[in-house]
């Protein structure tokens, strides 16, 4: 047999395609594989309790309601949308990772804190500019609102220097009577994983020296830290919460350069071949179907060339399929794929079937 059909097999003799007719192209997700990578990534962290996931990663209701029912008690989001969302779903400790300073964004945010007052809603911020701001928006009522200190650990995205910049903001925001503590993405960390352990030990310590300073001075806190290359390198006696994302769905990245953490693809786009030719097949599923923000030969699993995509189409190279089979593509990035989706089919852990609904595109 053909080694292209090997691979394509293999998928399809692990995970059931949908019952019946389904409209192509669809986001599938499996619940059952969801909650063993959260068994994996809770066991490898130290416990559900010190998981705070990101939703942006999937930006499901029903999942931060299963996460819930397992124990999961806190969540980071990356906009608004998601924030009302997660609190909608019951969620009572939700942090909008994002130094915000847009006060439309900062209105919307406190609307939700105002709807849902026995829930606690932290934001962040990583400059006296952003501070501001939130001084200006938040009423004495807002007592179920905090600040995190955003701390930059190298990626040079967001957050303040870890340094003594960020102890005279964290002083700023304890005289504000809001500092909550710190936050860390290190999302640049890449490599084995005797590399990112020693990247991280770096950042780690000098984040203790921060906090070393601040008690000093009277001032308690704790940490937020981590990504999915990350989360289970942190210190524990450091890190209230780590916040892995990928773990919900995996993907074709994630289960080999991570392989070790045990997570499985959770979720894929079913594809339809509507057109073959010599050597190639079309597939019904485009740029508006699998995100597109990989190079055109990341951005799904397959054992041959991707030659192109267009917005509704997928060729690629293949001389195994006809017209009309039914295929999964595991996406190199899900997180971003799922955003292109207002639904899935989900394969419940019961067993049946189901259309769940997700943000979308929403911010």
């Amino acid at each position: 047999m053909d080694i292209r059909a090997d691979v394509i097999q293999a998928i399809h003799s692990q995970y059931q395609r949908p019952d019946g007719p389904v409209s192509t192209p669809c986001f599938v997700v499996f619940e059952g594989k969801v909650l063993q990578n959260l068994e994996r990534t809770a066991d490898a962290c130290g416990g559900v309790k010190r998981l705070m996931p990101h939703v942006k990663t999937h930006r499901a209701p029903w999942i931060v309601q299963l996460l819930l029912a397992q124990g999961v008690e806190a969540f980071k989001c990356a906009t608004p949308a998601e924030v009302e969302m997660v609190l909608a779903a019951g969620a009572k400790c939700v942090t909008w990772a994002y130094p915000a300073v847009s006060p439309a964004n900062l209105t919307r945010f406190l609307s939700y804190a105002r709807k849902y007052r026995n829930a606690r809603l932290t934001g962040l911020v990583d400059s006296d500019r952003g501070l501001g701001v939130w001084k200006a928006q938040l009423g004495a009522e807002d007592t179920n609102v905090d600040l995190r200190v955003d701390l930059d650990p190298g990626m040079g995205r967001t957050g303040a220097p870890i340094s003594s910049v960020a102890l005279d903001l964290a002083s700023a925001v304890n005289e504000f009577a809001r500092f909550a503590g710190w936050h860390v993405y290190d999302g640049h960390i890449k490599g084995d994983r005797e590399a990112r352990q020693r990247q991280v030990s770096n950042i780690a310590e000098r984040v203790s020296d921060l906090q070393t300073s601040l008690r000093a001075s009277g001032v308690e806190s704790d940490v937020v830290a981590g990504g999915s290359y990350t989360f289970n390198l942190w210190p524990r006696e450091l890190t209230r919460y780590v916040s892995p994302g990928s773990w919900t769905y995996s993907s074709s990245q994630h289960d080999v350069e991570l392989a070790d953490l045990g997570w499985k693809p959770a979720a894929f786009v079913l594809t339809t071949v509507v057109s073959v030719h010599t050597g190639t097949a079309t597939l019904d599923a485009g740029s508006k179907a699998i995100s597109p923000d990989k190079p055109m030969s990341e951005r799904f699993r397959w054992p041959g060339k991707i030659i192109s995509m267009s917005e509704e189409h997928t060729v690629v190279e293949a001389d195994d399929l006809k017209v009309g089979d039914s295929l999964f593509l595991m996406p190199r990035h899900t997180c971003t794929t799922a955003y292109l989706y207002d639904n899935a089919l989900v394969k419940t852990s019961a067993g049946p079937w189901e259309r769940r609904q997700q943000l979308g595109s929403k911010r």
